[in-house]
């Protein structure tokens, strides 16, 4: 019997991990379920999935691994419901923006023996500039040429490290391993922090003063600045998001408040050079991380680009990750 994984949301990342695994389809079998049946019908079509079910605990009944890649607001009650029905050894990943939260909630709603590990995917650098969201801007290379970062507490076995490790071989994208803190205050900085600075503006200048003549000019500069509010999938994930992560994100903000306040400064003094300066540094910093993210001088050399052969051994050390036992 083949190895089952669950994808429960097939928005980009995880209609991508299921396209990414379309090659272990023989050994793998694909199951996916998404609210909006639609789009999992569509993810099927496509090939992310082998089948799709439109009932939720179903869907998990059989998993060896379920992954959630939901919006973070749907995170607690999927796990409510399906808690039931997550058998024992089954392993949870998910790639909500609150890895702490998730973790506490595993340990609240389902039963002991089924491990959680969190991932973070990073995504190819070649898509970092694509306008699309959700499932239309799905890739099977998503992943590749980037990390993963992965976090799970300090009481999950080997074998289940072992299971999140393979998979995001599998995925093309390499591990690097992190604790779960961490992982929450990295994302707070390059996650959450643009999606709060992209609501600020928003706040600061739709229905304010000028705002009738602005709205009429606003171009690529605006446009480009406030999309980052639409990747959490609504108000409520980057709300639930941000309280989340809340002390995480005070710290960073306090930072760009203090950032802003130096260009207020340097503006109101006039001060030419001090705004040169400030505005130079931002775009080298800019500039500089676009060439490292390009390059990934990060990646270990060879470990970019798995070979096919290589991918198969992984696949065979999922299926030997525990004795499959029957359900009660």
């Amino acid at each position: 019997m083949n190895l089952q994984i669950t994808i429960i949301g097939l928005g980009q990342i995880g209609t991508s991990i299921g396209l990414a695994l379309e090659k272990y389809s023989k050994e793998i079998l694909r199951v996916g379920h998404d609210k909006n049946m639609a789009t999992a019908k569509n993810a099927q079509k496509l090939g992310a999935v082998d089948k799709v079910n439109r009932n939720l605990p179903s869907s998990v009944r059989d998993a060896d691994i379920i992954i959630l890649s939901l919006p973070f607001s749907e995170v607690r009650d999927t796990l409510g419901y399906i808690a039931l029905d997550v058998k024992e050894d089954a392993v949870i990943l998910d790639t909500a923006p609150a890895k702490a939260a998730t973790h506490a909630w595993v340990n609240e709603l389902l039963p002991a023996g089924r491990a959680y590990v969190g991932l973070a995917p990073v995504i190819n650098p070649i898509y970092l500039q694509d306008e699309e969201f959700g499932i239309n801007a799905a890739r099977e290379d998503l992943f590749e040429n980037g990390v993963t970062m992965i976090a799970a507490p300090p009481s999950t076995s080997e074998t289940a490290m072992k299971v999140a490790t393979t998979l995001v071989g599998l995925i093309g994208s390499q591990p690097l391993f992190a604790d779960i803190a961490e992982v929450d205050g990295v994302g707070s900085t390059v996650q959450l922090l643009p999606q709060l600075t992209a609501a600020a503006l928003l706040n600061a200048t739709v229905d304010r003063p000028g705002w009738g003549e602005a709205r009429k000019i606003a171009g690529r500069a605006y446009a480009e600045t406030t999309r980052a509010i639409l990747h959490q999938k609504g108000a409520a994930s980057l709300g639930d998001a941000a309280l989340a992560n809340r002390e995480n994100l005070s710290y960073k903000l306090d930072g760009m408040i203090a950032s802003i306040q130096q260009l207020k400064e340097s503006l109101d003094a006039e001060d030419k050079d001090a705004l040169l300066e400030q505005l130079t540094q931002a775009a080298e910093g800019r500039e500089n991380w676009l060439e490292e993210r390009n390059s990934a001088d990060w990646l270990f050399a060879g470990e970019g680009q798995t070979k096919p052969a290589e991918m198969m051994n992984m696949t065979a050390q999922l299926f030997g990750f525990r004795q499959r036992k029957p359900r009660e």
